[in-house]
């Protein structure tokens, strides 16, 4: 059941993304009259699930939900058709319109799709608040750093002063920053000091997915739940348990115990807690993705959450930039990707590795900010100058409104195929790698 609600959020975020970003290439192509053959949900290789022809277009949705696409005249695109290139251009195809009129309609999709984003959180800011863990209150419980975190030069009680020249309000954001900048300010026992990241550094964060890194201080945690049948309740753990160390050593931040359970896959613990006043050590046995089988809070009351309300209209420049700042994120990630000294093209995940991180439950305010941030992750994808995609399009046409000089048909037909040939290989390479980390673990 887990899955199904996983697979459906997947589903219905990929298909409003889709439809809306070729909504952008549909409605700017009729705006200047050109002709749209086709309208397609998902890809449809070989066959098509649904399609109806309306007017001139071919409305349908495809069996292999990969993106879409809309097919327009005298344009080589997805659908590869070259044969109506070899005909004479007529003033309904894509090929007639002058090169302004082309890039707005390559341009479309990622607009909408900046757009999007915006009216999303818009929207949830208006109905949820804008809810974040503030870095100040994390900051004033005290910082504590796991293994790989004092590894890359922290200490704990290190207070984080800037990355790169800039504070950040968020703490969430806080961590990403320290991951994507160079330049990271401290102040440590009343005095300035200053720590580089090196690749190596974001490599082993990048390869531990953030675990033991930066955590906020606790006295120690409760167990909230107990899976029933899981590994922590056949060990006698129960509810209300306080959690004091694990293995020996004193819990200093929550997840601590999670990340040593990890490290111990097909294992053992021994959680040392308090029940009733007592002390007493429970050995658990750990599964294969490092999991014990319990849910627990902190100890110590602490409220680190800070929400601001606003109303429609306060909220629209406040969901401007939280817009603008996913691009600047997504920019940096890239840059980071391209960087391959920090193995952070190895974590590019694919639908099924995005699909295996969604909520078991569904749950909307979630489901909402992750549609507009992956809107905004698929409007930079877009962008981005290569074959196949709206931004090779765009560059090419742009450098014939500089030179003056087109591609040929013939040319743009051997780009498109490279493009799509590249594009292809890095689906089955981000694809194979994700089902097989879903099979191995």
């Amino acid at each position: 059941m887990d899955i199904v609600v996983q697979v459906a959020q997947l589903l219905l975020m990929l298909s409003i993304l889709v439809i809306l970003h070729e909504f952008g290439h549909y409605i700017t192509a009729k705006w200047f009259k050109v002709r749209v053959e086709k309208f397609y949900l998902f890809m449809d290789a070989g066959f098509s699930l649904v399609k109806k022809k309306i007017g001139e277009t071919e409305w349908g949705i495809g069996w292999l939900p990969l993106g879409g696409y809309v097919k327009l005249s005298g344009m080589v695109d997805e659908s590869m058709d070259t044969e109506q290139m070899k005909l004479p251009p007529q003033p309904w195809e894509f090929r007639s319109k002058p090169a302004w009129q082309r890039l707005i309609i390559m341009l479309g999709g990622i607009i909408v799709n900046v757009l999007l984003a915006w009216f999303i959180f818009t929207m949830v800011y208006c109905t949820y608040g804008k809810k974040y863990v503030a870095t100040e209150k994390v900051q004033n419980v005290g910082l504590v750093f796991g293994e790989t975190g004092q590894k890359v030069g922290f200490r704990d009680g290190d207070k984080i002063l800037s990355v790169d020249g800039k504070s950040q309000e968020r703490f969430d954001r806080l961590v990403l920053d320290v991951l994507l900048g160079d330049t990271i300010k401290v102040e440590r026992n009343g005095k300035p000091e200053t720590l580089v990241l090196t690749d190596e550094n974001k490599k082993e964060i990048l390869d531990k997915e953030g675990r033991d890194f930066i955590h906020y201080k606790v006295t120690g945690t409760v167990i909230d739940s107990v899976i029933p049948t899981g590994n922590a309740q056949k060990a006698g753990l129960k509810k209300g348990d306080r959690v004091t160390g694990i293995n020996s050593q004193k819990l200093r931040y929550l997840g601590q115990a999670s990340e040593v359970a990890y490290k111990n896959k097909n294992g053992f613990v021994t959680l040392n807690v308090m029940r009733d006043g007592q002390p007493m050590d429970i050995k658990i046995s750990v599964d294969k993705d490092g999991v014990m089988g319990y849910v627990e809070k902190p100890t110590d009351k602490i409220d680190l959450a800070t929400v601001e309300h606003y109303n429609f209209f306060s909220a629209m420049p406040k969901a401007v930039e939280e817009s603008y700042s996913l691009i600047v994120y997504n920019i940096k990630q890239f840059k980071l990707i391209l960087r391959p000294s920090t193995g952070a093209y190895t974590h590019v995940k694919s639908v099924v590795g995005i699909a295996s991180n969604m909520p078991t439950t569904w749950d909307w305010e979630f489901f909402w900010k992750f549609t507009a941030l992956f809107s905004i992750g698929l409007a930079f994808m877009n962008i981005l100058p290569i074959p196949g995609l709206d931004g090779g399009h765009a560059l090419f046409t742009i450098a014939e409104m500089i030179t003056g000089r087109r591609l040929s048909d013939k040319a743009a037909g051997v780009v498109q195929t490279v493009g799509m040939v590249i594009l292809l290989s890095l689906m089955v390479l981000t694809f194979g790698k994700d089902i097989y980390d879903l099979i191995v673990n």
